[in-house]
């Protein structure tokens, strides 16, 4: 199942015509190939195999982008660091206080092109807009590429009124599609195959090993016949190839695993898309059964509210479509449909706080193990700018309560806080895309 991710293929496979040696050959054994890399153009590899020792407190993150942010006059807080005062927004989280941290002045580098940008929410690629554009790995796929096989599923990926619009990419830059249904996602994550099924899940993925074992030998007599450079480069995929293995024989062990028991009830997905907000609230719950089994430890929702329809809301009158209501040219009429909106996506986020304070794992609440980000590509919609954008973090056993503000002209990178994120879930990194270190002013607990 694409969504989660349990394995990462190699490369495209076209084959080229000429007989020397081309830039995308198979290897090739028992009527099965395997795709060799872009020698020349391959950059990305797999990082080093996650540290054997398992963390004593499994730690998680849950990464939300809403592709439309929210009104800035209205998110954005008064004053700095703990004593700050709570913006209209923020005071629908205000119960939850002192459980997450606000961030003003922060953007990606070079992250410009309006729409475009939100699949760089979590890669912080430069430029999506440009015709050149090249993607990059995806924090969450990071983490999975280092404690994935601890769990059964290394990462969920997940959209609202998308199959296309994804937060997670791979170390080649592929989008991962997400998977919009939330009870086919709780069937795979909850729901135990027959004895048959699972025998045939476990026939593939010992298929799968054995393609790796057959083309060993003729991957070995290639690297003698090319140059160091390239040889250097296919030691890189060969490394990727053998994690890949690992993964299959994680994979393996977990097919042999009786999935957890929970008792909610598959979920209904709403057929009509404007039933946004109850989409948003299924994901928000799905996200917390997931990790109070510990099914993964990375999910990404992409809440796509530019294909959104006009939004059916109990509490307001919405008469436009959100994403024609984003841009509200400062018409007071479409601010106010804003704000009715903006003002559930608080209340859903306030509530899946609240839920995950509410449930137990070990000594701690499933909130101090679980970093709950949410933003945006958009520091303004109605601009189509990039910079300064909202950023929630709550969660994840960081000392928490205050507004981290930074320049709102001259942006402190956001990627500094993932390099905080991945170290507070054990990965041992200074790096993270256009950072320049941890984030300023954000402490472990």
């Amino acid at each position: 199942m694409k969504t989660f991710n349990r394995l990462t293929p190699p490369a495209g496979s076209n084959i080229s015509a000429r007989q020397s040696l081309s830039r995308r050959r198979f290897l090739r054994g028992s009527g099965i190939a395997l795709s060799l890399p872009f020698l020349e153009a391959m950059t990305s590899v797999f990082a080093p195999a996650a540290h054997a020792d398992e963390a004593a407190k499994p730690r998680r993150m849950f990464a939300i982008c809403n592709n439309l942010g929210l009104l800035s006059d209205q998110f954005f807080p008064k004053g700095a660091g703990r004593d700050y005062t709570l913006s209209p927004y923020l005071e629908v989280l205000k119960e939850h206080r002192a459980d997450f941290s606000v961030f003003s002045g922060v953007s990606h580098p070079n992250v410009d092109g309006g729409h475009p940008a939100d699949v760089c929410f979590l890669t912080a690629a430069p430029h999506p807009g440009s015709s050149s554009f090249r993607n990059t790995i995806s924090l969450d796929q990071h983490i999975a590429e280092q404690i994935g096989v601890r769990t059964r599923f290394p990462s969920l990926t997940l959209g609202v009124n998308t199959r296309s619009r994804s937060l997670s990419c791979t170390g080649t830059g592929v989008p991962i599609p997400p998977e919009d249904k939330a009870a086919h996602v709780f069937k795979q994550l909850f729901l135990q195959g027959t004895p048959e099924q699972v025998a045939a899940q476990i026939r593939k993925l010992e298929t799968g090993r054995s393609i790796l074992d057959t083309v060993a030998g003729q991957a070995k007599e290639l690297e003698r016949n090319v140059t160091a450079k390239d040889r250097e480069r296919l030691d890189q995929y060969f490394t990727r190839v053998r994690d890949l293995e690992h993964r299959l024989q994680a994979s393996r062990g977990w097919e042999d695993k009786p999935k957890p028991i929970v008792k909610a009830p598959v979920p209904i997905d709403p057929a009509n898309p404007a039933a946004y907000m109850e989409k948003v609230k299924i994901m928000y719950d799905l996200a917390r059964l997931a990790f109070e089994t510990d099914s993964t430890r990375a999910i990404t929702l992409m809440l796509d509210s530019v294909s959104t329809p006009v939004m059916d809301l109990a509490d307001a009158t919405i008469t436009d479509g959100y994403h024609n209501l984003s841009h509200h040219g400062k018409s007071e009429a479409k601010r106010s449909q804003l704000q009715a909106i903006d003002h559930w996506h608080m209340k859903l986020l306030g509530k899946l706080i609240a839920d995950l304070k509410g449930a137990r794992e070990g000594g701690d609440t499933l909130l101090d193990r679980t970093m709950v980000l949410y933003g945006s590509n958009f520091g303004d919609a109605n601009a189509h700018t990039c910079f300064n954008l909202p950023t929630i973090l709550a969660g994840g056993g960081f000392k928490h309560g205050q507004h981290l503000a930074f320049d709102t002209q001259r942006n402190y990178p956001l990627p500094n806080l993932y390099v905080s994120m991945l170290q507070r879930m054990g990965i041992e990194t200074d790096k993270f895309a256009s950072s320049t270190g941890t984030m300023r002013g954000l402490e472990m607990a």
